[in-house]
């Protein structure tokens, strides 16, 4: 059963039609002087407490106390000691986070304020920015693209530049980019996939992810799903190797409830595969304006429910 979803072009590669870094930035900027301390105490606190570091890094080795942990006796030094040591370890501070970025063309549809490719951009903006001011590493698989994760706000605005700069695939590859992310991001790192996941096939790719990293799968929902207008719309439909032009009449009733049936079997087989493959799920219904503090809603929510958990 063909995915319909209404079109969009694509966008452009000459500069006049490219989306520009500085937009982002700047709805990023815009939720500081609508809700500064949503961004600034709520967002950046659930961050923190949400993606702690995820690890343990050697500190020093001291003489055994009684309550230590046997476990943690350094043999080798209290060998030439004489009398027992026991290694102490911290736990890290630093994060790693990576964005893996869907390039697949149907990103680049929506009715809504954004496309999905818009509104994931700005998203990588919002938790960039919080990586900035916890000193965390970030890095992006994005197509052919790998940018190994560094800390430091240049380097992140080069993140972003990529995310916005990087050209549509011909054909979705998503199972490939999660692979990506999982086999070269070597250490422990929180994985953000950003996709529709309307490629098929990623279910293998997101499993083995989860077992490697602290994956968080960001699922963008355009309003078309849920109330698309009631007349003719000229819509794609992924097909091997592209997509394919199909001519949709959302003012037939019955052509409206057959899509409907379509969209919640699509989001539970999803739900089932982000339960099975163990990982986190965040769901991203797109505002109908440019709001970004309605697009950054989801993400306090899911930072209030992860420490519930915790």
């Amino acid at each position: 059963m063909p995915w319909l979803r209404p079109q969009i072009p694509l966008p452009k590669t000459d500069a006049s039609f490219e989306e520009r870094l500085g937009d982002v930035l700047a709805d990023v900027r815009r939720v500081e002087i609508r809700a500064a301390r949503m961004i600034t105490d709520v967002l950046s606190g659930g961050y923190r407490s949400t993606f702690r570091g995820l690890g343990v890094e050697f500190a020093e080795v001291r003489e055994y106390v009684e309550g230590d942990d046997p476990r943690m006796v350094d043999w080798n030094v209290t060998a030439r000691a004489g009398r027992p040591f026991v290694k102490r370890f911290v736990e890290e501070r630093e994060r790693t986070i990576v964005f893996v970025l869907d390039l697949s063309p149907s990103m680049a549809f929506g009715l809504g304020a954004w496309s999905l490719r818009q509104a994931a951009s700005r998203y990588c903006a919002m938790l960039g920015r919080m990586a900035i001011e916890n000193h965390d590493r970030v890095g992006l698989v994005a197509g052919d693209r790998f940018v190994l994760p560094q800390p430091g706000g240049g380097h992140v605005l080069r993140v972003l530049d990529d995310c916005v700069r990087q050209p549509h695939e011909a054909a979705g590859r998503l199972p490939e980019r999660i692979a990506a992310a999982t086999a070269r991001v070597r250490r422990r790192a929180v994985l953000f996939v950003l996709s529709d996941f309307l490629t098929p096939g990623y279910e293998q790719a997101l499993s083995l992810a989860g077992r490697r990293h602290d994956v968080v799968a960001v699922r963008l929902l355009g309003r078309e799903l849920f109330d698309p207008p009631r007349r003719l719309i000229r819509a794609l439909a992924p097909s091997r190797g592209g997509c394919r032009e199909q001519l949709c009449d959302f003012a037939d009733a019955g052509f409206r409830a057959a899509w409907f049936d379509q969209v919640a079997g699509w989001r539970a087989r999803h739900d089932d595969v982000v339960g099975r493959a163990a990982v986190d799920g965040l769901d991203v219904e797109l505002p109908s304006e440019a709001d970004i503090g309605q697009l950054a809603a989801p993400l306090l929510r899911f930072f209030r429910r992860r420490a519930g958990v915790r």
